[in-house]
């Protein structure tokens, strides 16, 4: 089920045009999720409706404790949907914390 969630997000954000998203699995690394899905946005606007996108996915797919934070912000919002979180960014904001270097120094 995992895998499957972490594709369905991967091609909803491909379907809104999400900058660059990259999937990371932390499972041998992280008691806290599974995946952790990198996007950026092009603007604040496009950045809440990648968000949107997101969670109208995962209540179809009937995930029903996803938390958001961050909607409304500038730079950065998160979806956590369990096995699987998502961070979506502006692309400064992506630069500046790296997040894919942080959890995988392959990258």
């Amino acid at each position: 089920m995992t895998i499957s969630l972490k594709n369905k997000i991967i091609e909803s954000l491909e379907d809104i045009k999400a900058v660059n998203p990259v999937a990371i699995n932390v499972k041998k690394i992280s008691s806290l999720t599974d995946f952790m899905i990198i996007a950026s946005g092009t603007s604040n606007r496009h950045i809440t409706a990648i968000s949107e996108k997101v969670i109208d996915g995962l209540k179809k797919n009937k995930i029903k404790e996803v938390k958001v934070e961050g909607q409304g912000g500038d730079d950065w919002v998160l979806v956590d949907a369990g096995d699987v979180i998502v961070h979506l960014m502006s692309s400064e904001a992506r630069e500046f914390y790296d997040l894919e270097s942080l959890w995988d120094p392959d990258l």
